[in-house]
């Protein structure tokens, strides 16, 4: 049985940072392309980084050089490093796996999702 999990998020003011995690279980994690992806109210779901499995990164341009993805692949554990963060930056945070090379911002090519974890930024 495939789980993803995530951890980390919380509230925290403008220009703040907080560090995610997600942790698979019952997957080869070092053979997914790993995702986080963000919804907040209202909005569609979007991407905001890839870590190919391959080596590599993704990300959104709204988050190009205040985030950073990272994975551990002996720990099955996916990272993101949300620095200088924002109000709009507020929303549920996925992670999300995809048994493919590459990267993709598409919800439909990812296989498995974690239930999500908060951020949420004040000004």
């Amino acid at each position: 049985q495939v789980q993803v999990a995530e951890s980390g998020g919380g509230l925290v003011q403008a220009g703040g940072s907080l560090k995610l995690s997600c942790t698979g279980s019952g997957l080869s994690f070092g053979a997914y392309a790993m995702a986080w992806f963000r919804q907040a109210p209202g909005k569609e779901r979007e991407g905001v980084s890839v870590a190919i499995r391959s080596g590599g990164e993704v990300y959104a341009d709204s988050v190009k050089g205040r985030f950073t993805i990272s994975r551990d692949n002996a720990k099955n554990t996916l990272y993101l490093q949300m620095n200088i963060l924002k109000p709009e930056d507020t929303a549920m945070y996925y992670c999300a796996a995809g048994f493919f090379g590459g990267w993709s911002f598409n919800t439909r090519d990812y296989n498995y999702w974690g239930q999500g974890t908060q951020v949420t930024v004040s000004s």
